[in-house]
């Protein structure tokens, strides 16, 4: 996952919308969301590799979603980062209690960022930069390969157009118009022209990764999701991209 736009707090019918791009390298096997057998408590996606996830929910409304932390000499963990999100939808912590407890074990995963949510508030973490437990104050907000809110362009054009998209939709768990222009804004495959993070890439790589939609060889969007919960009711939409960027289908689960 790469990008995220989280609505936390903000529309007056639903507490918590997000919309979301998982990147990926087009040959890791994937399977798309689904209420999982082993654990059918847990709606979300499944990396076929390592059998964690970058985003999913549960029936009764915990909400986790990771992204890996892009920078120099980025070091491998020995845990896998999807299993983050898995941990706290599986389990009863609170996400403030979580978060705690993800900083005090980072140094077992490869830079990531996470956002937790038990429903009563949402939590942000990471093991690098400024990531360290705090609560994600009501508002708009944007996670790509960096910390929470930091200024990249695809961060900042892509959450003031997700505030756009939230604020025409008077029902989010309705399937309207809302989540159809969140979907099309995460398929903005526009390339920055300046303030390009400076991550240990080169220049060319940094604008080819620079835009909310990702279009390069072997390497780009898998995936767009647009979530929205409200009290134990949800519906989550999945739209799925092959290597030449076409859409292979889009799913939508409602409970």
């Amino acid at each position: 996952m790469c990008v995220i736009f989280v609505a936390w707090q903000v529309h007056p019918g639903c507490p918590l919308i997000v919309a979301a791009n998982r990147d990926e390298f087009h040959e890791r096997p994937t399977e798309s969301v689904h209420w999982w057998a082993s654990e059918p408590e847990i709606l979300a996606g499944r990396d076929a590799r390592s059998g964690g996830t970058w985003l999913g929910v549960t029936r009764t409304g915990r909400f986790a979603a990771v992204t890996n932390y892009r920078g120099p000499d980025e070091a491998a963990g020995t845990v896998s980062r999807g299993d983050l999100p898995v941990r706290f939808l599986l389990g009863t912590a609170t996400a403030g209690d979580y978060a705690a407890g993800v900083a005090a074990a980072g140094d077992e995963y490869a830079g990531f960022s996470l956002l937790a949510s038990d429903g009563n508030e949402l939590w942000y973490v990471s093991n690098r930069g400024d990531g360290a437990p705090r609560a994600v104050e009501p508002g708009f907000h944007g996670l790509s390969n960096a910390n929470l809110d930091t200024p990249w362009p695809k961060v900042e054009a892509g959450r003031a157009a997700f505030a756009e998209a939230v604020g025409a939709d008077p029902d989010p768990l309705g399937g309207g118009a809302g989540a159809d222009r969140c979907l099309r804004l995460l398929r903005n495959a526009d390339i920055a022209v300046a303030d390009l993070p400076d991550t240990g890439f080169s220049e060319e790589m940094e604008r080819g990764l620079s835009s909310i939609f990702v279009e390069l060889p072997g390497y780009g969007t898998r995936s767009s999701s647009v979530l929205a919960l409200r009290d134990g009711r949800g519906r989550l939409v999945e739209r799925r991209f092959g290597a030449d960027s076409t859409v292979l289908g889009t799913s939508a689960t409602e409970w």
